[in-house]
């Protein structure tokens, strides 16, 4: 199990590292699936290890920038609804979890591999300013959407925050990826600490996967900046589409 943590904790932290987010969305079924965790272990123990090692990743990032006030707005707003979408995780079969996930994960694929650029928006204006007063209720929305997600399905939430930083609040992609990775923590925090009731980890696997993710998503960040945002996107969409029919495959046949 251990061998297999790391293994998995490379390619997890190596997505976190390239794209600013995504790295969740494979953790748990990688521990599931592939270390052989229980559902009610992996969901927590992917918080840890994304968390962690969104902390390392962001920083190369910081260069690039990160838009610190939409980063604590958005992230603030998820730390309520995390603790929502924790409570609502103990009344659902975890089957129903999975089935979740894999619509989740195919919604997050199509998405990557759909062309998209920064439009620009409330929150990006020309001049490089913000307009609060119309920024200010996208970014809330979408902080509770994505905690509430963490909450339930323990995902830092990457995988929705990257298109909803260039597409909803109109962010470049220099400033989405590291402050998608802000995020990512202070998500990854909260829904860990709505899991504390509970808690079912093992410390030495996560240990493991958290290390080899932080060393991976290390050396991403700084590679990432040099590969066409592109090639990323479209390489991880697929990647996440095939893992999505296997989620599925293994919750329906289980």
């Amino acid at each position: 199990m251990i061998i297999s943590a790391a293994a998995f904790g490379l390619i997890v932290g190596g997505l976190l590292g390239l794209v600013g987010g995504g790295g969740s969305i494979l953790a748990v079924p990688a521990l599931v699936y592939g270390v052989g965790l229980p559902l009610a272990a992996a969901i927590p123990t992917s918080l840890v290890v994304v968390g962690a090692s969104s902390a390392v990743a962001v920083l190369p990032r910081l260069r690039a920038g990160v838009n610190w006030r939409l980063a604590l707005i958005i992230g603030a707003a998820g730390t309520v609804t995390a603790y929502l979408g924790a409570m609502v995780n103990r009344l659902l079969d975890p089957k129903i979890l999975l089935l979740a996930f894999a619509a989740i994960m195919v919604f997050a694929g199509i998405r990557m591999l759909m062309p998209s650029k920064s439009l620009g928006g409330a929150c990006a204006l020309p001049g490089g300013g913000v307009n609060w007063r119309s920024c200010l209720p996208k970014a809330i929305a979408t902080g509770a959407v994505v905690g509430f997600l963490t909450g339930l399905l323990g995902v830092g939430g990457g995988f929705l925050i990257v298109p909803a930083l260039t597409l909803v609040l109109g962010l470049p992609m220099a400033l989405t990826v590291g402050t998608s990775l802000v995020i990512i923590v202070i998500n990854s925090a909260a829904g860990f600490a709505a899991h504390l009731g509970d808690l079912q980890i093992d410390w030495a696997v996560t240990a493991a996967f958290a290390g080899a993710a932080m060393v991976a998503s290390l050396m991403a960040g700084r590679i990432g900046t040099g590969i066409p945002d592109k090639v990323l996107k479209r390489g991880f969409g697929i990647l996440v589409l095939v893992i999505a029919a296997y989620v599925a495959m293994q919750a329906l046949l289980s």
